[in-house]
């Protein structure tokens, strides 16, 4: 484990993660904001935390499995993020329809902006999200990032907001 908040756990996910990787990577609000990630098994998921989530923890970064304490149960992910052509880290977050609108984000996120200042000794986070997604926006600014302007990845043709500590 990682952080622990009042409802939830978040921790390094790991391969047997795959199920949850795989649900949350073909749910309808990912696919629309996020985009296809290519994970349409179980063993691209496996593929996806292997290659992807488990080289980014040796820095502390990385992309964090959040669960309830309660049940144990996997209802999103929060991580940060170190882009190669970026000079600071970004923060992102997605989670299951059926977590949405419960709180988990902001507390998740605001957890792991805690843990990066903190611990990481972070002074800058990005976040980066599409215009027409106002929540991922909302918890932008909830979480005292503000909006810089807009950027685009060389890899992608979509224009996103960034925004800043």
């Amino acid at each position: 484990m990682i952080l622990e908040t009042d409802r939830l756990l978040l921790r390094r996910m790991i391969i047997d993660d795959a199920p949850f990787v795989y649900e949350l990577l073909n749910s309808p609000l990912w696919l629309k904001f996020i985009g296809d990630r290519g994970v349409h098994s179980l063993e691209d998921a496996e593929k996806q935390i292997r290659e992807k989530y488990l080289p980014s923890y040796e820095k502390g970064l990385g992309n964090f499995l959040v669960e309830e304490k309660a049940t144990g149960k996997p209802v999103g992910s929060c991580g940060l993020y170190q882009r190669d052509n970026l000079d600071f880290p970004d923060i992102g977050f997605a989670f299951l329809p059926e977590s949405i609108g419960k709180g988990y984000g902001w507390e998740a996120a605001s957890a792991l902006k805690s843990y990066a200042f903190n611990q990481l000794k972070l002074n800058t986070l990005l976040g980066f999200t599409l215009p027409e997604n106002t929540a991922s926006r909302k918890l932008l600014e909830k979480l005292g990032l503000y909006e810089k302007g807009v950027y685009r990845f060389a890899d992608d043709s979509e224009e996103l907001m960034l925004y800043s500590t």
